[in-house]
């Protein structure tokens, strides 16, 4: 048993066994949650709003990766999948997959699906089965919907091959003020942290890491301008 559960127990009289029913049925009622927010932008239109913000970012990011040579990708938390069909188009993808909680959002991403070298399955990263290894994984906006981040974290680590990189893109970290707001209007369990901690993370789980605040100095939100998206950089050792 544990320690998480026997506490809980202690704390609200529970045999060991029923606060760890409760604290797994907690879990299922947020993934479900989580699920059908996002199953309901898929509808109605928030995942193109999604692709809209998040773009211009992205893409500055994504433009100073060399991808020099053959590669494997894996998009966590795709959407629409509008990253996966950028990173087909890169003459030297050989696979690029892109998950995602909700089913809805993955049959909007296969309906646009445009090469044969994308792949869109219904599942999150800590349920997904793939026998094979990424030399790049990507998560935008996502991984902090994830029960638990050092699970996640733990997972990516391994499913990338040695000198391999995972790229996570946040606009919501504490240094941020503005976006702190977002969990209350979503209404999900969102796991807020700051880059220290998210340096961290990555960190426990193995990885060398590196942080970059992406900027839009253009744009009308004061916080997009000051601070950004912040992308944390994970390297796999080569050992």
């Amino acid at each position: 048993m544990r320690i998480k559960y026997k506490k809980y127990a202690e704390n609200v009289h529970l045999k060991d066994h029923q606060a760890e029913d409760y604290i797994g049925n907690k879990k299922c009622k947020n993934m479900d949650k989580v699920r059908k927010t996002f199953d309901k932008w898929a509808q109605n239109g928030r995942a193109e709003l999604m692709e809209i913000e998040h773009r211009k970012n992205v893409l500055k990011f994504l433009q100073k990766i060399p991808f020099d040579k053959p590669f494997t990708f894996l998009d966590v938390g795709c959407g629409n999948g509008w990253v996966v069909r950028k990173i087909a188009n890169e003459e030297k993808c050989k696979k690029v997959i892109g998950i995602d909680k909700s089913k809805k959002m993955i049959i909007q991403a296969r309906k646009k699906s445009e090469n044969k070298k994308e792949e869109f399955i219904h599942t999150d990263i800590e349920s997904m089965n793939y026998k094979g290894k990424f030399n790049f994984v990507f998560s935008m906006e996502s991984l902090y919907y994830a029960d638990s981040i050092e699970v996640a974290l733990k997972k990516i680590y391994k499913m990338l091959k040695p000198g391999g990189q995972f790229f996570c893109g946040t606009d919501f970290y504490t240094d941020n003020k503005a976006t702190a707001k977002w969990s209350n209007i979503m209404k999900v369990q969102m796991h807020l942290h700051s880059k220290k901690e998210w340096r961290l993370f990555f960190q426990n789980a193995g990885f060398m890491v590196n942080t970059k605040n992406i900027k839009d100095l253009k744009s009308r939100k004061k916080w997009k301008r000051e601070f950004g998206t912040l992308f944390i950089i994970g390297t796999k050792p080569v050992k």
